[in-house]
């Protein structure tokens, strides 16, 4: 059963002290952007994430993670109609960046392929503008090693809301 949320996955690599990011290359779409899928039945955000990771792109379901900041809604009915009732017509999707040990992924047929870029020129590839904020986040914190205030800059959009 399909669950009323999604998440967004950046997949990262550090080079030689430099962040590469992977987009992906949607068949259906023909557009760029990170690995994006929905929960299923009772699926933290955090295990939707570690197995959309492995679905679409072969990522061990063990690597290091960041759950960004980074939060926006999708329309209900441009994920799968109005499936859960006329009063959820919008749902979360959450933003991670996920870090891998090697630039090889295997993609499902979703892609038609992938491409390992700096984050300016991920950014200028990518579709929607969720996936660059989420994008830029996840390079701002990689490069100056905010990840401790990830909990607090949550709780203080909850708390705003």
């Amino acid at each position: 059963m399909r669950a009323p949320c999604q998440v967004l996955i950046f997949p990262f690599i550090r080079e030689e002290g430099k962040y590469y990011y992977a987009i992906f290359k949607r068949k259906d779409l023909n557009i760029w952007q990170g690995i994006a899928g929905g929960g299923e039945r009772n699926e933290t955000p955090t295990e939707t994430m570690r197995r959309e990771a492995y679905e679409e792109a072969s990522i061990d379901r063990k690597s290091p993670y960041i759950r960004l900041a980074s939060v926006t809604t999708i329309p209900a009915v441009n994920i799968c109609g109005l499936k859960w009732g006329k009063e959820i017509i919008m749902i979360p999707e959450f933003a991670f960046g996920i870090e891998v040990l090697s630039r090889k992924i295997e993609i499902n047929n979703e892609h038609t392929q992938y491409l390992w870029l700096n984050c300016e020129d991920a950014i200028d590839k990518l579709k929607y503008d969720s996936n660059k904020s989420a994008l830029w986040e996840l390079d701002y914190r990689l490069k100056n090693g905010v990840l401790n205030g990830i909990r607090k800059n949550i709780q203080t959009i909850k708390n705003f809301l």
